[in-house]
Order: structure tokens, then sequence, then C-alpha cells
């Protein structure tokens, strides 16, 4: 039995004049104890998924199974398997931290979960922060207790829809380790992010989405096999050469070119020389996912 399992689900919003169509026939399934990611740009269908998936909407068609269970038909132990922290800081202002945990425990029927509690708020870095007011709480503090909420029921299934995003590194390192340990104990874990070096470090397996369909689904590392070419990376202050700018990654100083082989990699520098283009810091390294992630965005074979 599969942990999640979406069959065919389509979605379409009624527009002014038109249809929109977010989901179309996306279909895959993750398995128990699986680190699976899924990727794309903004306005893909990510959330739109992650909302069928967690109840908050319907599907226009197909299925979706948690754990075996409809969302529809079987919403109730379909929900009790999940574990979801949104996009969104969504919070109480009259709990303070503790009592929020409480009562989220409390709306899955369980009492007395001090020990686990006490456990998440001690992972998380929020054991100082136990009886604090929501309100009193930073933007980064607050994404931790939505965190330990998700988790505070020990939901077989772990969803984190862009869980760190605008936060700090620490606890971005402090979350990955407390999930990456969760998952080595056999939780299921899908994650949303726009860090895609985090869904490199952390994801079996990856899923692209694209205007919602489903545009690339493998193992990580067989994603990264397929991309052929190395990359050069430098920095410059000068203006790339026409015919490099068009193949370039350009973020501010620093521009990345695909290079095939040591003969390619030769003729790049001869062109960059030729163009009086002055490069510091000059390295060779392997693609990464975001260059994977890029490609397939673009049409391009890797």
């Amino acid at each position: 039995m599969n942990a999640i399992s979406f069959q065919n689900v389509t979605k379409t919003y009624q527009a002014p004049g038109r249809d929109v169509k977010a989901l179309q026939g996306v279909s895959f399934d993750i398995a128990p104890g699986e680190f699976f990611g899924l990727l794309g740009p903004n306005g893909a269908g990510k959330t739109t998924l992650i909302s069928i998936l967690a109840g908050l909407a319907r599907a226009s068609g197909g299925q979706v199974l948690v754990q075996g269970h409809d969302v529809r038909r079987d919403y109730q132990a379909a929900r009790r398997s999940l574990g979801v922290v949104p996009q969104e800081l969504v919070f109480d202002p009259f709990f303070s931290v503790r009592e929020t945990l409480r009562n989220q425990s409390g709306y899955f029927g369980i009492r007395r979960n001090d020990d686990w509690i006490d456990e998440l708020l001690a992972n998380l870095g929020l054991s100082d922060k136990a009886e604090a007011n929501m309100r009193q709480l930073s933007g980064g503090m607050k994404r931790r207790v939505l965190v330990a909420q998700a988790l505070v029921h020990k939901p077989p299934v772990i969803v984190l829809d862009e869980p760190t995003a605008g936060v700090d590194v620490e606890l971005r390192q402090t979350l990955w380790q407390f999930i990456a340990r969760l998952n080595r104990e056999g939780h299921t874990v899908l994650l949303t992010t726009h860090y895609l070096e985090e869904a490199e470090a952390l994801c079996h397996r990856i899923g692209m989405i694209k205007q919602g369909q489903l545009v690339a689904l493998d193992t990580t590392s067989a994603l990264l096999a397929g991309t052929a070419h190395a990359m050069l990376r430098f920095k410059t202050d000068d203006a790339l050469p026409a015919a490099l700018a068009a193949q370039a990654r350009i973020t501010g100083r620093v521009v990345q070119l695909p290079a095939q082989d040591a003969h390619h990699i030769e003729r790049l520098l001869a062109t960059l020389r030729e163009a009086g283009c002055r490069v510091e810091d000059l390295e060779i390294g392997r693609a990464d996912l975001e260059d994977v992630f890029l490609n397939i965005m673009q049409g391009k074979s890797a």
C-alpha cells in the first residue's frame, strides 16, 4: 500500500470567460518511508495538489489516497494520517505555544500528550517559548510552531509546503535534522520547496510539475546523472559575449556555463579572453538539481 497515491487528478477553476486548468491528469505514488520532493515554478499547481490531499480543495476529477484512505470518502482516516505544514503563517493569537499544541492534540482526540509536546518543543528550539503567547513570537518562531502542530499527533505522512520560506539558517538546519530523523524512523515526507539544494540533499525521489502537468519523475540520483554536462562557474563584472550570454545562468556577478568536456571548457575560456572578460574565482563542478530543474522547465534536454 502506498503512503500517498495521486490518480489522474484534475482541477479546473472557473474564471470570467474561461476555465483555468490548475491540474491536468497528475498521477504518481509515494512509497511508505519515502522522502519525496515536488518541485515546480510558482503557479505550477503544487499547492493546489497539496490542498486536495489535505482536504482543503476538491479535485475536479481523479482520486487521491492517503494510506489507502480516499481523501473524500474516508476523509477522517485520511486526515488523521496527515500532518501538513502550510506556507502561510496561520495561528490563534489567544493561546501560548503549549496551549496551541495541546489544543491541536485535542482535535485528534489525544489527551495527556505533554511528553511528546516537550520533545517537539526541544527538537524545534521552542522550549524557552513554551509559555509565550503566539503573538509575541517572531515569524521564524511561528513557523516552528506550525511544524510542531503538524507533528503533534505523530502522523505517518508529513507534508511540508515551503516550510523554510523566509526563515533563518538555524531554523532550516534544526528542522531538517528533526524531519530527517522522523523519516529514518519510518515517516513518509512530501516536500515542496524553492530551495533546490534542500531537495537535492534530502529527497530520495523527485517529481517536477509545470502548468499543472507532471513533466519529470525519477530518483534524485537519476535526474542528476541524466545531466551530461559539467558547469563552469566564475565571477565577472564584464558583459559576456552574446553567444555565451544566451546559454549562461547569471546571478549577480556569478556566471554558470554548461560545458560538455575539457575541450569545450578550453573554448569557453578562450572566447571569454578574446572578449576581454576578466574572470575571478573560476571553478569547474558538476551540474546540480537547479540546472536539471531549469533545463526541464525550459523544455531542454539534460
